[in-house]
């Protein structure tokens, strides 16, 4: 039986917008919550979370890419504000939202769900929220001090960038974190 590599497709960002966030990710570094931190270099635009593939389905996974970007014009996004998930009262998750043309962004996601699905990989059941993870909580957390966080810096937001080619992405991971290469890119 062939190893699995473990994959998902999202939007890489430019160099200027992961400097910006990196800025946040320091400020809210400072208020000591107990959060492992995605490397700055490590944060993308999630489209979809493909799990362990046969490295064999690669092709068919490029040929669904290509199929769905080619109706799709580049377009221009932002990171903007700031929230987490589920909710403040247990929150697991750190993320930076996504501004700028979401409807073209929220339809490349559905259709690539979509034509994923016919070659075997599970819709997503939840609705798609673009958003940019920049770290993960590890145990409980002050909601009150993190509430006052999230108010400070929900003003947040980058230049815009061109979201223009989706990224086949292998994460390999590490104790240090995860490692990402890429295995394939499409341009819209």
């Amino acid at each position: 039986m062939p190893e699995t590599i473990r994959t998902f497709i999202a939007f890489e960002l430019p160099g200027h917008v992961t400097n910006a966030i990196h800025k946040i990710q320091e400020v809210v570094k400072a208020y000591n919550f107990n959060i492992r931190w995605v490397r700055p270099e490590n944060i993308h635009l999630t489209l979809k979370f493909l799990g362990n593939i046969n490295p064999a389905d690669i092709e068919i996974i490029g040929r669904v890419m290509d199929d769905t970007a080619e109706p799709y014009a580049p377009f221009s996004l932002k990171a903007k504000g700031i929230g987490v998930f589920p909710g403040l009262k247990r929150p697991r998750v750190i993320w930076i939202g996504i501004g700028g043309q979401i409807e073209p962004l929220v339809g490349l996601q559905q259709n690539l769900d979509e034509k994923l699905n016919t070659i075997g990989f599970s819709q997503e059941k939840r609705l798609f929220k673009g958003h940019l993870t920049l770290g993960r909580v590890k145990g409980k957390i002050d909601s009150h001090r993190l509430s006052v966080v999230l108010k400070k810096y929900n003003h947040f937001e980058s230049e815009a960038f061109t979201a223009g080619t989706i990224v086949l992405y292998k994460s390999d991971l590490q104790p240090t974190g995860s490692l990402y290469t890429k295995l394939l890119e499409v341009a819209l």
